[in-house]
């Protein structure tokens, strides 16, 4: 019995060893997986965030050459069609060169005047994008690097911005943008399965970029609704909505998803990109798994090991050991495969990087570098980096640049010239970081070379144009001090009167005849308004004309009596505007002529023909009373005497013959007598004296239906009683337009319409005849048309005449009336 308890407490005590050494190894293992986990997930963020870093930053030095190019200066300066196609060919070439999603330049305001993707159908051309902060900061004299999703094309990218500087320099004239794809980027974060996930983190905690789909465009952490607000605001990340990511923090770098999932929670901030972080997560689930596998096959073995421990022990150890293998080669592969990737980085960046050791000896190529520069790889390693280097860039490096990266460990902006195995020689600009050992000591470098060669050429022709243009400048000032004593001469020798005045209407200049005529300095002028020299009444119809002159941005022209020493004079004075680049009148010009000399000409003209048109009259009522007093008198004799000699030789057959002639003769007495009291109706009506011009009119156009045959409708409406010479002129002018109706319209029909509103009356006549095209109406002046058109003037009122070919003629006099007494119908 004591042996078997013996046995039974040994076998127990060696359960029991053997259960706290496998629970003992159990928590030194995941303790260790744990531990190893931190140390991996630490290193893979900061491997991350630095290739992050790196990749954002490749397309900084390409956008400030972008913004230095003439053609981006001129579209801003002038954008008009040339300049524009020569900016848009410099923006097709830099983005097919780059492999961006796109290159476009904005001008001050922050509107797209070109772009490379301006025939797409989300074409920038036309957006304004002022409300980007790579925008503003550009414009204020700062290169800027953004990531955001994209407000037209709704594409993640990364922005990268410069301003564009006149060649004179000054304030910037607009801001070059480069908007790379993010795709690259997120095929560098795809670290396949599902036990890791690398996510970058934009402010406000929104997810940007992440290998895990289901995580786009959520935010890290919980967000409040004053932190969406804040997200809106920003139009970073798009019109959201922005859920959680469903993440919880447990621990310092554990955290814990809706499922319950445990990740390890890694996070490091982006170099050169203000509130963004790389977080990187791994599974938890993946890290207990090298811990629990041995603890199962340990368990294993101390069950079996009470049969065959010996055994056993032997499988453990083949266990352990192969364990610890397969976990080294998962470490290795997953180091290959971040090696891997560094290597596709390095090699696919579009920019020259290398890498020299301590003796200035090549180490590493990327294909860039060897594709721009023409040779093999084998051609370069090994080589110390100025042999490839021009002598001047030789003597450069090793007296002052390579001394200088060695003690400082960082050099920036250097500028070099390569020589390229065709013999060509290439500028470009080199920057590099030192990569240190764990004592700090320099183990080699990470260099980035900008080509300039294009940029340095460019340059040389700003340089050439900048001299063209000022001999150009030159040959314009002397024109423009040329085209000033023109002017200037024509100003002081016209004998018209010259001026401008500013928007507001203070004089700013005046020529030589102003000042004589109006008795004034030109101190006394200058700066002062017409109210401030003229008298009132004066200077109210000057302001007049300068006001519409500023409401409609148009020439005026008008007619202005002022008061001088010898009486009234009139002026002709032509009114216009200059306008400024923004549409607005910035000044305004005047001419004044005078016209008192013609316009007393034309009042003794009108006079003279009033006069004649009087004596018409007075002849044409005179002719009228002649025919019915004298030849009517005449007339009714011999047709009394026709009518007896008729009546004597009817029924006598002797003499049929004189019977038949009788009755002829007085067939034709009474035609006769009929025609002189028409013509003397025409001449003068009895009824236009008698009647008024109503039944007078009303009378003519019946008369004219009867003779001509053409349909004619008189119509009027509230027709007052007129003076003599209104009704005589607006007769004469109606019977004047009949009379070309049935001479050359060949109309069937014509209306005539008389009528009276407010103080005026308004004659119509209209026709459906053939018409003519107003543009020949001086050719036809001879129809009676200069005749109507003096009339009216005589009268007071004016004549027009409206005609197409085809669409018949209207003739349209206005008179001013003022009534003698109500109207007569």
């Amino acid at each position: 019995m004591r042996l078997r308890t013996i046995i039974f407490f040994l076998s127990l005590l060696a359960l029991v060893s053997t259960a706290a050494g496998g629970m003992h190894y159990y928590f030194s293992l995941q303790a260790s997986a744990i531990s190893l986990a931190h140390r991996r997930a630490a290193s893979q963020t900061e491997v991350l965030a630095n290739q992050i870093s790196s990749f954002l930053s490749q397309n900084q030095k390409p956008v400030e050459a972008l913004a230095s190019l003439g053609e981006l200066q001129r579209a801003l300066a002038r954008p008009d069609e040339a300049n524009l196609a020569a900016v848009n060919e410099v923006l097709d070439k830099f983005q097919r060169s780059l492999e961006v999603d796109v290159c476009y330049l904005l001008n001050r305001q922050g509107l797209t005047i070109a772009s490379s993707n301006r025939k797409s159908l989300d074409s920038f051309v036309g957006h304004n994008f002022s409300f980007r902060p790579y925008f503003q900061q550009a414009l204020a004299g700062q290169g800027a690097k953004y990531l955001a999703l994209g407000t037209t094309s709704k594409k993640r990218g990364a922005y990268y911005s410069h301003p564009v500087y006149p060649p004179a320099g000054g304030p910037a004239l607009g801001v070059a943008v480069i908007k790379a794809p993010i795709s690259l980027l997120e095929s560098n974060l795809n670290l396949g399965g599902e036990e890791a996930a690398a996510l970058l983190v934009g402010p406000h905690q929104v997810i940007f970029s992440t290998n895990r789909v289901g995580w786009l465009n959520r935010t890290l952490w919980p967000s409040t609704l004053e932190e969406w607000e804040a997200i809106t605001r920003t139009r970073q990340f798009g019109d959201g909505p922005w859920p959680w990511s469903g993440l919880t923090r447990v621990g310092e770098h554990l955290v814990k998803d809706k499922a319950g999932s445990e990740y390890l929670l890694y996070s490091r901030p982006v170099e050169n990109f203000p509130g963004w972080q790389l977080v990187y997560l791994t599974s938890m689930a993946g890290v207990a798994q090298w811990a629990f596998k041995p603890y199962l096959q340990t368990t294993g073995v101390v069950v079996l090991g009470l049969c065959i421990f010996a055994g056993l022990g032997v499988y453990f150890l083949y266990r352990k050991a192969s364990q610890e293998i397969t976990r080294r080669r998962v470490a290795e592969d997953d180091l290959r495969r971040s090696e891997e990737r560094y290597r596709r980085l390095y090699h696919k960046t579009p920019a020259l990087l290398h890498s020299v050791d301590t003796q200035g000896r090549l180490v590493n190529v990327s294909d860039y570098w060897s594709d721009a520069l023409g040779y093999k790889d084998e051609e370069v390693i090994g080589r110390k980096l100025t042999d490839f280097l021009t002598p001047q860039s030789r003597h450069q490096a090793e007296t002052e640049v390579l001394p200088l990266f060695f003690r400082t460990g960082r050099i920036k902006n250097v500028s070099y010239q390569f020589v390229k195995k065709n013999g060509e020689v290439v500028d470009v600009l080199l920057s590099a970081i030192a990569e240190r050992d764990d004592q700090g000591g320099i183990l080699k470098s990470l260099a980035v070379l900008v080509d300039v060669t294009a940029l340095k050429h460019t340059e040389e022709e700003l340089r050439q144009a900048q001299e063209k243009l000022r001999e150009h400048s030159r040959d314009l000032e002397r024109q423009v001090r040329q085209r000033t004593r023109e002017i200037t001469s024509f100003l002081k020798y016209t004998p018209a009167v010259a001026y401008m005045k500013d928007a507001k209407g203070r004089y700013i200049m005046v020529n030589s005849r102003f000042v004589e005529l109006f008795s004034l300095s030109t101190e006394q002028v200058w700066g002062n308004t017409v109210y401030e020299l003229f008298p009132s009444e004066v200077a109210e119809q000057f302001s007049q004309s300068d006001q519409q002159v500023l409401k409609t941005k148009r020439p005026v022209q008008v007619e202005e009596r002022i008061r001088h020493d010898d009486g009234f004079n009139t002026y002709l004075t032509v009114r216009f505007p200059i306008i400024n680049e923004n549409g607005q009148v910035s000044r305004i010009c005047g001419i004044m002529v005078n016209i008192t000399d013609l316009k007393m000409a034309q009042e003794k003209l009108r006079r003279l023909s009033g006069s004649i048109m009087e004596g018409q009259e007075a002849e044409r009522r005179a002719i009228a009373r002649e025919l019915h007093d004298e030849l009517g008198q005449v007339l009714t004799a011999l047709r009394i005497d026709a009518v007896w000699l008729r009546e004597r030789l009817k029924g006598k057959g002797s003499d049929l013959k004189a019977e038949g002639r009788a009755n002829n003769m007085c067939a034709i007495i009474d035609h006769t007598i009929s025609e002189v009291r028409n013509i003397a109706t025409r001449l003068r009506p009895p009824a236009l004296e008698d009647l008024g011009l109503v039944d007078a009119l009303e009378w003519h156009t019946s008369d004219f239906e009867k003779r001509t045959g053409i349909a004619c409708v008189f119509n009027w409406d509230r027709v007052p009683e007129v003076d003599g010479h209104t009704a005589i002129a607006t007769y004469r002018v109606a019977q004047e337009a009949l009379t070309n109706v049935a001479r050359h319209s060949g109309a069937t029909s014509v209306d005539v319409a008389l009528r009276g509103d407010n103080g005026r009356l308004t004659l119509s006549v209209t026709d459906n005849g053939l018409g003519f095209a107003s543009e020949q109406l001086s050719e036809r002046e001879g129809l009676g048309i200069a005749g109507m058109r003096e009339r009216a003037s005589l009268a007071g009122g004016s004549l027009g005449i409206n005609s197409q070919p085809g669409r018949g003629t209207e003739v349209r006099l206005t008179l001013p009336v003022k009534p003698i007494s109500g109207g007569q119908h």
